[in-house]
């Protein structure tokens, strides 16, 4: 049975949460400017975005703020 591309890309990256996460963070970028990283006439980001990652383009990277320990001043 085929997977619809939604839940190819869930399998490709690991989850639901972090494909929302990417998606969101490209989809962001491309609002603010950046180019689609593939030729394109498409309009919509988040199209773009999804095409983006099912070819590979872009991927998940964590933010350095958050890979350490939490740190709470007393």
């Amino acid at each position: 049975m085929d997977q619809s591309l939604p839940q190819e890309l869930v399998k490709q990256v690991g989850g639901s949460f972090r494909l929302t996460a990417l998606l969101q963070k490209r989809v962001r970028e491309l609002v603010r400017g950046q180019r689609p990283l593939f030729e394109t006439r498409e309009r919509n980001y988040i199209k773009i975005a999804a095409e983006e990652l099912k070819r590979g383009l872009i991927e998940l990277v964590p933010d350095e703020e958050q890979t350490g320990p939490t740190k709470l001043e007393i």
